[in-house]
């Protein structure tokens, strides 16, 4: 039976890598975020109050792309960040910075809503749970250089909000990976766990933790 499975995290927290090591294992299809060009992000550096609207309503919908495409797939897939973050987390905190006015807020919360109850839930998002400066450490590590100026506080804000929606995150089951003591890049022990209890939450079981 086919298995669509979701990986959530932070900026830098290793979804990708995470999404390739899941697949390479069990033989499932990697879905990587689409790379485009967002004809607003000129704008939307420019002048954020104006154009951040615009540019998270081009992403949203380029991301539902993306899942229609992955729903379309015959085999068994693994997602590298699920459409909820893209408004639970990145569009909200532009809001909650002052960026999104008020009703330009109500409507794309309005849209989001009716999509995600259109939609099919994944059977399982793995959320990659992880501080500050585990995530300063991973972004320094792969050496991205648009990545070496992001602001700690920034990661700290995307932590926060991350944390509030797992909490209220009820359309389908969720496996926090504690990413601060497991590092399943440099330790086969530990992506192997990973595995095993991510098989256990699509067999059912309802309470998995990492001891």
């Amino acid at each position: 039976m086919k298995k669509f499975i979701a990986i959530a995290g932070n900026i830098g927290v290793g979804k990708s890598t995470l999404v390739e090591m899941i697949c390479g294992r069990l033989g499932w299809e990697p879905f990587f975020e689409g790379v485009v060009d967002n004809p607003y992000l000129a704008d939307f550096y420019a002048d954020m109050a104006a154009w951040s609207f615009h540019s998270q309503i081009f992403f949203l919908s380029r991301r539902l792309h993306d899942l229609r495409r992955l729903m379309d797939f015959p085999r068994s897939v693994v997602q590298d960040r699920s459409v909820y973050e893209d408004a639970e987390i990145f569009a909200k905190n532009l809001y909650r910075q002052g960026f999104v006015a008020e009703r330009d807020w109500k409507t794309y919360c309005e849209l989001y809503q009716v999509l995600t109850e259109l939609l099919p839930p994944p059977d399982l998002v793995i959320y990659l749970q992880a501080s500050v400066p585990t995530l300063l450490q991973r972004i320094a590590l792969r050496g991205r250089d648009y990545e070496k100026n992001i602001a700690p506080d920034y990661l700290a804000q995307l932590n926060v909000l991350y944390e509030e929606w797992i909490a209220r995150f009820t359309l389908c089951s969720v496996l926090t990976v504690p990413a601060d003591r497991l590092d399943f890049v440099a330790n086969g022990e530990h992506l192997d766990l990973i595995i095993r209890k991510i098989q256990d939450k699509l067999r059912g079981e309802q309470l998995v933790l990492f001891d």
